[in-house]
């Protein structure tokens, strides 16, 4: 079986390292916000040594803030028990060059994190938390297809600059709302076609972008396929553009709500199950215009009564929250279509080719934390036979009789806390892990003076 066109073998690597195209490897794996936290190693030593033997970092990295710094209050690391190291070991198999680091010829990896003394997963690493619903996934007899689609505002002030004015006045790459306009999206081509280009180039193959719903706004297409696959490209997409944009002296956004008054961005997750090379969600049963099988039925009713329980998880930062708008494309209650752009899960395509879009998710959203969610929940709707409500017809904005998503980090903190499928699913160890981590999100803003404070308090009051 050929490799997949941008992988790298250690052979191909080799080669490519002899004849002086590759000099740097970066090893990386996501934290609990999604951010890639590695080294970067000579190329030859890479295949002399970390390819075989990995390397060490500190175990802090699973419990830092933004601000990277070490957070009290969690059992896994501590200053009680001194920091120490968690394993990194490459997963060879995302071994790929990565033509977006401009100041050097690289290649990138992503690990798995283990312990240094039993050598078995860190069970509240995110990547491990994905690959143990992957393989609950594969007891019951299905293979996990996903992607995810990313939108994002594209600016024309450097990061640096931003930060050094406050985060304030910035310059949006377009001015007026550009959504599928081909003319205005060809004025930010330069950054656009490096993305498609690069991500190409590193086996990570795009299917468009366009403009979006918003001054600045674009959306990039990742193709689809297996849900790890899917997640590690994710999370490298957001490394890519980034990198480009500050290489182009400009600056890309992942958050969910940038600016008041614009929609926000959002992170679509496509997904369906397989079984035997054919798609389990396709049946014989007419639903509206679907044709869908029991399977899908009960996963479908697992995704909606679940997921208030994993909000957290879709919605992982205070801004998350503030994109839950009616009117604005982000769904802001719990129901179930097809093909409506106001539904929390729209459901798409036919046959080989039916799938959930799951809308609530953010752009901020750590991909294996989503992912993560709706299996636990999918699978725990089709283990309890769980029925979706019925499909609903029209604008789901206005349908006041319909659950809402919550509304704050600490209301969905709160659901996450007492979830017992949450506790079941993760354990007990890992499941406080994240509480910790959301509660102390939600207490860095309840603590903060922001610009709102000062302009309506200063002089006034």
């Amino acid at each position: 079986m050929p490799h997949p066109r941008g992988k790298l073998t250690l052979d191909a690597l080799a080669g490519l390292v002899a004849e002086g195209e590759i000099d740097t490897v970066v090893v990386a794996f996501p934290d609990l916000y999604g951010r890639l936290m590695g080294k970067r190693f000579d190329a030859e030593f890479f295949l002399e040594a970390a390819a075989r033997t990995g390397t060490h970092a500190c175990d802090y990295l699973l419990t830092v803030d933004m601000e990277m710094n070490p957070v009290p209050g969690y059992a896994f690391a501590n200053w009680e028990r001194g920091y120490g190291d968690v394993h990194l070991v490459p997963d060879l198999d995302t071994l790929r060059p990565a033509p977006w680091h401009w100041t050097s010829n690289s290649a990138i990896v992503l690990a798995d994190v283990v312990s240094t003394e039993t050598h078995e997963p860190v069970p509240v690493a995110p990547r491990n938390l994905l690959k143990a619903q992957l393989a609950r996934a594969a007891e019951a007899g299905f293979a996990v297809m996903a992607a995810s689609e990313l939108e994002y505002y594209l600016y024309e002030t450097p990061y640096r600059e931003f930060a050094e004015r406050g985060f304030a006045a910035l310059r949006p790459a377009g001015w007026y709302l550009e959504d599928y306009h081909v003319f205005q999206g060809s004025r930010t081509e330069t950054f656009h076609f490096a993305a498609r280009r690069d991500l190409r180039d590193a086996g990570i193959p795009v299917e468009s972008t366009k403009g979006e719903w918003g001054r600045g706004q674009h959306e990039l297409n990742l193709r689809y396929t297996e849900a790890l696959e899917m997640a590690d490209r994710h999370v490298l997409m957001k490394e890519a553009l980034k990198e480009i944009a500050d290489q182009q002296e400009m600056s890309v956004t992942f958050m969910a709500k940038p600016a008041g008054g614009q929609a926000g961005s959002s992170s679509h997750v496509h997904m369906s199950l397989w079984t035997g090379g054919q798609n389990a969600f396709a049946g014989e049963r007419s639903i509206g215009r679907a044709q869908v099988s029991e399977t899908f039925l009960h996963f479908l009713g697992g995704l909606i009564r679940y997921a208030p329980d994993w909000m957290v998880f879709y919605a992982p930062t205070v801004n998350s929250y503030k994109r839950y708008e009616d009117a604005s494309w982000a769904p802001t209650r719990l129901a179930w279509s097809y093909d409506n752009r106001t539904a929390g899960f729209r459901v798409v395509g036919a046959g080989g080719s039916l799938r959930v879009e799951n809308r609530i998710p953010g752009a901020d959203v750590n991909p294996y934390l989503a992912y993560t969610a709706m299996l636990a929940s999918g699978l725990a709707g089709i283990k309890e036979k769980l029925e979706p409500p019925p499909i609903f017809e029209g604008d789901v904005y206005a349908a006041a009789e319909l659950p809402r998503v919550p509304y704050s980090l600490r209301e969905a903190a709160d659901l996450f806390e007492a979830s017992e499928l949450a506790r079941r699913v993760l354990g007990e160890e890992v499941h406080r892990h994240y509480l910790h981590f959301f509660r102390t999100e939600w207490k860095a803003y309840e603590q903060a003076v922001t610009d709102w404070d000062r302009k309506r308090y200063f002089e006034r009051i």
